[in-house]
């Protein structure tokens, strides 16, 4: 099997921040509002003059995606609605140049170098505005290569292209020999992924893919059997039920919950694609800003583990059976779901309800040296158990909840 070097690096960024961002952000209903509010494109095209971001929109997005621990960020360079945010060099007359004579993917590739964050474009297959979609197929995949052949060759080094709209047209030949070989030309080290959608999570599809993925639906282990070369892995997720911004939007999901999101991703070594979806004017609403302001507490608190380590297939036994352990070289990084609090039960809900436990067989010869957690430093006690490991984890202190805690584990 064929292991690339830029495919584990890409699997080491851990975590990445998705960015649906275009005419639709003008509306506050959501990327889909086109085509789910029946807008004439023609009224819909009525907006794109709106669509004016403030000049400083990708510091302050990069600025925010770095804080939060994000490695890599996958822009919408152009989405459904066939609104390209790149100059299309006359392609076609619908985009912010047009519009705004501003190339905002420029924008955003100058931000992330700035700040040492590895770009990644997204681009639709499917398009509601241009005709040959539904009328000349073939003229219209044609169009779509020159199009992304201009992101492959105008912005520099990138970290890849995310495909998305595949799965419109299940049945159809998207010649993808020809745009993949294209962006490998210019690209040689690109990411190169298709989305597959709600429908089929995780799903391998052409040789040249380098990451399936996993959409609002958590990873599970690929099954590479066969395969020519390794693959990873990435589930893309959003804090709401919307990827652009809709103001009227409430359902969000807890911190909790996205924070359990990014362990379970790297339970299989898959990368989280966290997504925001910014407003009209390029910045993020307060509770976008906040959740990953949340996040980057948590990241910050164990970096270390999203990173390197991988799944080990070591087994563990713990209280709630959701606690696993990632190995790098001799460490080892048992993630702990639930732990309770210490507090007075007048004063929490949570209490403390004694010890916790975390058992596993290690391979044989290998014994711990010392654990950890890596929060503070604190040690954990730990002892061999009828031949296997067990490591003792109390609660937490009254004044913290981690939602995750992880500790290390060194071992020889």
């Amino acid at each position: 099997m064929i292991v690339r070097q830029y495919v584990k690096d890409f699997e080491n960024m851990g975590l990445g921040m998705f960015v649906h961002f275009g005419v639709y952000s003008t509306l506050a209903q959501g990327e889909w509002v086109m085509h789910q509010h029946k807008i004439p494109k023609e009224e819909y095209k009525k907006l794109a003059p709106a669509f004016c971001p403030e000049t400083d929109w990708a510091d302050k997005l990069v600025r925010t995606a770095k804080a939060a621990g994000c490695r890599y960020i996958t822009l919408t360079a152009r989405h459904h609605d066939g609104f390209s945010l790149y100059d299309t060099q006359g392609l076609n007359d619908y985009s912010t140049v047009n519009y705004i004579e501003r190339d905002l993917v420029a924008e955003f590739v100058t931000a992330c170098r700035e700040h040492g964050i590895v770009p990644f474009f997204y681009h639709t297959y499917l398009d509601w505005y241009d005709e040959r979609f539904d009328s000349d197929f073939p003229a219209y995949l044609d169009f779509l290569r020159k199009s992304v052949e201009l992101l492959c060759t105008r912005y520099g080094k990138i970290g890849g292209i995310w495909f998305d709209g595949k799965w419109s047209r299940k049945d159809a030949d998207w010649e993808e020999d020809a745009m993949y070989s294209m962006i490998r030309s210019y690209q040689p080290e690109a990411i190169i992924v298709n989305n597959t959608g709600l429908s089929d999570l995780g799903a391998l599809g052409h040789i040249e893919l380098d990451s399936v993925t996993f959409e609002r639906g958590r990873p599970t282990p690929i099954n590479l059997e066969g395969s020519p070369k390794y693959i990873a892995s990435e589930m893309c997720e959003v804090f709401g039920t919307h990827w652009g911004h809709a103001s009227g939007d409430l359902l969000y999901k807890s911190p909790a919950t996205i924070i359990e999101e990014i362990a379970d991703c790297r339970r299989y070594g898959a990368n989280m694609l966290l997504n925001v979806g910014p407003m009209a004017n390029g910045y993020l609403s307060d509770i976008d800003a906040a959740f990953y302001g949340m996040v980057g507490k948590w990241v910050s608190l164990f970096d270390e583990a999203i990173r390197l380590p991988r799944p080990s297939g070591i087994e563990v036994e713990s209280r709630g059976g959701r606690d696993f352990l990632l190995r790098y070289e001799n460490n080892l990084y048992l993630f702990c779901f639930g732990l309770p609090m210490s507090a007075d039960p007048n004063a929490a809900r949570a209490k403390d309800e004694g010890r916790y436990e975390d058992i596993f067989a290690l391979p044989e010869g290998e014994s711990i040296v010392s654990a950890e957690w890596l929060d503070d430093s604190s040690p954990l006690e730990h002892e061999l158990r009828d031949g296997k490991s067990v490591i003792k984890t109390l609660p937490y202190m009254y004044g913290r909840n981690y939602v995750v805690r992880v500790a290390k584990i060194r071992i020889v």
